[in-house]
This record gives structure tokens, sequence and C-alpha cells, in this order.
């Protein structure tokens, strides 16, 4: 063989041992750890939910390998058990002694989420909130900052914060996939409801980068939709097709706007009006009625003012009647309504579903609570106490309290108010005594306000017959004694106080004491009484006199608190529906909300953000035959 051929064979060998398989080395044999089979036991009963028999396994090996290699996985498996057990702060004691004790463990990110969990699970929202801050340090995964921020979103939800919430989900949103994106989203459009559009868009422009805030807006817009928050959702969806005309999603936006375009569109200057003008509570009606009357021929007369064109349908006092006149006026396309007069929380459940911004004149305490289309303006128990109260305790000085009340609804509303508001401004109600509504005799009632002493003889004219009676001086132990109750039973009350002696205190009543027949029947015993009310009639106040002189003139009668309050409703509205600015229901439901200082007849008037108005009462003191205005720092 050619010596040129050897070297080829041998280079083909070379090569060919060079790209062959190697050698595959033996197996390393696997490390077991101590404890690690007794771990494994734990870990079986654990996936199979029988955490009793885990809780024992995980606390043996803790016990028997302290510093095993598992034992930061053994506690967090342990804590998890207490929460699941409902053991919230045991649980949330072993997850602090693993961030204590096991510091670089791979669980300590998990343990500081669980522990906001176990502090949402009690209820302490504001400490997940103060403490979620430093819940994530060092290197956390997705998972961590999503679950932390649920827990935070949830935690901002239930007090209330919705758009704090709504930034807590969509940030938890980034880091979802799509098998937990579902839930997430869910939770989104919950939050969003209660958040205006401007500030839902600004938080999705800030987070553009991590989400697809095309899809989102889009989405938000068509939740508000499907939750009958038309005005909400047309801005969204609005702000879709602005910013996105490229979007496959364009059309059917256009399409739902027109829709709801179709379903709202109001005539700006009709204004409804649901009143009992027949039934039980027609003299309501009635007198409500007159006021808006004479307002609307009071605006109209003056020059620039727009025509305003009023509805009135007669709910006969009847709760299915007046649902049935919301309906009409709805497809009458009305701007607003004014009424009911009574508590009929059907047409204003009706109103808030049809998106009509409705005032009513119920005193009813949670009647706003039915939605941010509804309205109060009327004056309420809590607002009646707290002006007394706060005349009496602040102006007076007085400390010491009674109440006398009639055992039915209205003496135990305006006694339980009167009770807390007291305590509330620092003093003190040292008797409560009841009466049954229709009763005249007052003794023994009044006898069980105070107590008496050294017995001596006393006479009581009655039917002109001189009648004598044995009772003892009484001990008076309050500065004053608030009687919630109307203008008779009142007029009966304070004549027998007298008689027993129960005098030199300062008498206190609701507005239902804003009457002759009080001073008619308990003359010199009701001298000096204080009382509120949210209409003086015999104000030296130009815009009360000309008021009560040209309803005197068109009516030929003296308007009272209810004429009043109906007058300011109507002048309110017509005002505010006049205005050019004025395109939607939903800009005059907001501008009714946030009006400030409406002077009208009553006073200056605005609204809460819950939908009630806030008025400065009139304080009244009985001075001979009169009812006297005056300030609590003057007089």
């Amino acid at each position: 063989m050619k010596p040129r051929n050897r070297m080829f064979i041998l280079f083909v060998t070379l090569l060919l041992w060079a790209c062959g398989p190697r050698p595959i080395p033996p197996p390393q044999p696997v490390k077991f750890h101590p404890g690690d089979a007794q771990f494994s036991k734990a870990e079986k009963r654990f996936q199979k939910k029988d955490y009793k028999k885990a809780l024992e396994f995980y606390a043996d090996y803790l016990s028997r390998f302290p510093d095993g290699h598992l034992a930061a996985e053994a506690l967090m498996k342990t804590g998890f058990i207490q929460t699941v057990w409902g053991k919230n702060s045991e649980a949330r004691k072993i997850y602090k002694r693993l961030i204590e004790k096991y510091p670089d463990s791979l669980v300590v990110p998990d343990a500081r989420v669980e522990i906001l969990r176990t502090l949402f699970n009690e209820g302490k929202f504001k400490e997940v909130i103060h403490q979620s801050a430093r819940a994530l340090e060092g290197t956390v995964t997705d998972i961590h900052i999503l679950k932390k921020q649920m827990i935070l979103g949830d935690s901002y939800f239930a007090i209330d914060s919705p758009l704090n919430a709504l930034g807590s989900y969509l940030k938890a949103l980034t880091k979802s996939d799509d098998k937990k994106a579902k839930k997430i989203i869910d939770k989104v459009e919950s939050a969003a409801t209660k958040v205006a559009p401007k500030k839902i868009m600004s938080l999705l422009t800030q987070m553009k980068d991590e989400l697809p805030i095309d899809d989102m807006t889009y989405r938000l817009g068509m939740s508000k939709f499907e939750k009958k928050e038309y005005e909400d959702a047309v801005s969204l969806l609005s702000e879709f097709i602005k910013k996105f005309p490229r979007h496959e999603k364009i059309q059917q936006a256009k399409i739902t706007i027109e829709e709801i375009d179709k379903k709202f569109i109001f005539q700006r200057y009709t204004i409804g009006c649901l009143l009992p003008l027949s039934g039980h509570y027609k003299i309501y009606g009635n007198k409500i009625l007159k006021s808006i009357e004479l307002a609307l021929a009071t605006f109209t007369s003056q020059k620039g003012h727009p025509a305003i064109k009023m509805i009135v349908k007669d709910t006969e006092s009847d709760p299915d009647k007046a649902v049935l006149t919301v309906k009409e006026l709805s497809k009458e396309k009305v701007g607003a309504i004014i009424g009911p007069a009574t508590t009929h929380e059907t047409a204003i459940y009706q109103a808030q579903e049809e998106r009509i911004p409705i005032i009513t004149f119920s005193q009813k305490d949670s009647i706003v609570d039915i939605g941010n289309y509804v309205f109060r303006n009327f004056i309420t128990p809590e607002m009646q106490v707290e002006t007394i109260v706060s005349y009496t305790i602040d102006a007076l000085g007085f400390s010491r309290f009674a109440i006398l009340h009639p055992d039915d609804k209205y003496g135990k509303t305006f006694m339980a108010l009167f009770q807390d508001e007291v305590l509330a401004s620092g003093g003190e109600v040292v008797a409560i005594e009841s009466y049954v509504p229709g009763q005249t005799d007052f003794a023994e009632p009044i006898k069980n306000l105070v107590e008496f002493h050294n017995e001596e003889s006393k006479h009581l004219e009655n039917k002109g017959r001189r009648t004598s009676f044995k009772h003892t001086a009484p001990i008076i132990d309050f500065d004053a004694i608030f009687i919630p109750d109307g203008p008779t039973t009142s007029g009966l009350i304070l004549p027998q106080l007298a008689f027993y002696d129960i005098v030199g205190i300062q008498l206190l009543g609701t507005n239902l004491w804003h009457s002759n027949r009080l001073i008619e029947m308990a003359k010199q015993f009701v001298q000096g009484a204080i009382l509120v009310d949210g209409f003086f009639g015999e104000s030296d106040k130009k815009k009360v006199k000309d008021f009560v002189k040209l309803f005197g003139e068109t009516y030929d009668e003296k308007p009272g608190f209810i004429e009043a309050i109906a007058y300011d409703t109507a002048m309110m509205l017509f005002q505010l529906i006049g205005r050019d600015d004025i395109r939607s229901r939903s800009e005059l439901q907001n501008q009714i909300r946030t009006l400030r200082d409406f002077e009208g007849v009553t006073g200056l008037t605005s609204f809460d953000n819950n939908g009630n108005a806030q008025k400065q009462l009139h304080l009244l003191k009985i001075v001979g035959d009169h009812f006297v205005e005056f300030e609590a720092e003057t007089f």
C-alpha cells in the first residue's frame, strides 16, 4: 500500500473517531436530605386537602428539622392551612416567622402577599393598603404582583374607593395570562361603573405601554351600556371612536351611541310634575302645584327666559299609578321631574331607571340612595335636630335634656335622633318618656320625668269646677325638654307640665309647632318656646316678602313651608334647564348635584354628593301671639 493511501485511511479513521458517540457517564446518585420523606407525607395529605393530617406532618418536620432545606416551604403550607381555617391572626404570625427566620427563601414573597390576604379576610382594608407599599421587596414574579394588586384592588373597593380599585385591577391585568384575565376584567368592569369616563381614560392612557387600551376603552364603554349607565357609555365610546378610528369595533360603537341617543333624547324645556292631586294626599299635591304654576309664570315673564312647558301628572296618591306616570313622562321626553310629594319609592326607582333627574319632597332617610339621578329638597328630621341641639348647647350652654314623645314612628324617630345628637355634642339626655298617640292625660309620663318631694295641694280648673289634687314639688334635673309632636297634642301637654310645676325650663319643638293653633291652646305656657322651620313667611327679607305678597294676590292665602319649598324647587330647575350648556339629562343631573347657594325664599340651598339639599333652617321663638325669627348669636 502506498504511503499516500495509508495516510488517507488514518485521517478518515481519526475523523470517524472524533465524530462518533461519546461514552455515557454513569448516573449520579440522587442526594436525599433527612426529613424529605416526612415532608413528602405532608405534601400528599395537603394535595388531598386532608389539612389536619398535613398540619401534623408539617409540624413534625419543623420540630425534627428546623434547619431543613424545606423548612420555609413547610411554614408556608402551615400558614396557608391556618388561613383556610379562618385563623388569620395565627397564619399571619407563621408568615412573619418564616420571613424573619428564612429571609432568603424563595417563598418569602408568597408569605408577604399572604399576610395582606389575612388582613383583608379580617376586614382590615386600610391596613392592607398601608402595608401593600412594602409588601413586595427584592426579586418578585408577575404572579406575586398580580396577587398583591388583586388584594389591594378588593380592599380599595371595600372602602368605596373605586378609582384606586380600578387602578389596582388594571395593574393586575398587565401581569395576567388568558386564564386569569376574565376574572380580573369582571372586577375592572365592576369598579369602572363607579368611575367617571375622564378618569377611566386617564388611567388607561397611563398604562398604554402595558395594556391594549383600544380594546379596553371599547370594552368598558360597552360594559357601561350593558349596565344602563348610558351617558358614561357614550363618553367612553366617543373617545374610542376619536382615538382609534381604524379599530374593527368602530361600527358597533357608532351603532350603540345611536341607540342611546334615540332612547334618551329629551325635550330640554319640558318639565314633568308628579303630584297627588286626588286621593289621601291631595291637599299636599295641590299646595305644591300652586307654587310650581306661580314659579312658572314668574320665570317665563322675565325677559330672555325660554318658554318652559309643564306636564302635570296626577298620581292619585297611589304608588302603582305613580310608576305609570313616570313612564308616561319618559315617553313625553321630559328633562326632569318635580315630585312626588309622598314616598312613592317605586316611582323614584323608575325615574332612576329612565335616567330622568327627579327632585322629590320625601323625608325618607334612604330615598336618595336609590341612584345618582335622585335628589331631595326638603327639611329632614336630622336637619331639625342638628339645628336645635347646636343652638341650645353652643349658644345657650345647656347640657342636660329630657324628651317627651309620642310612641309612634314620628316620635321615636325624633327621639332617637335628638338623643344621638345631644350625646355627640357633649350633652346628656337624663330622662325619656313616651305616651300613646291620641292620649289627653299626660300625668304619668310627666311625673316619670322628674322626682317629687314636700307634699302640697294643687288646684285644676276642670269644666268650670275647681278640683283639688295632692302632689309633691318636682326636682327638675334638666335644662330643656324636647317634645316632637303636632300643635294640638303639644297644646295639651304644655299646660299640664306647668300644672306639675315643671316650669323655668326651655321648651323645644319641631317644625310642627309652627302653628297658631299651638299658641291658641297653650297661650302663656308656650312663651319662649324654640322651634325650627324651613320657611318663615314673616321674614323681613325682600325675596320672601315679594313671594308672600305674590302668592297672596294670586291665591288669596298665605304660603307655608310646602308652598315655599315647591316654589324654590321649580325656580331652581327652570334656571338650570334654561342654560345653553345643558344638552343632556346627565349634564342637568350634574349641575343639580354641584349647585351651591341657590338663593330662594327658603334661604340658601346646595346639594351634597348624595343628592340631599343642604339648608340653614330658621330658628323661631314664640313671643306673645307671634313667632319671631332670630339668629343664634344675636337673640
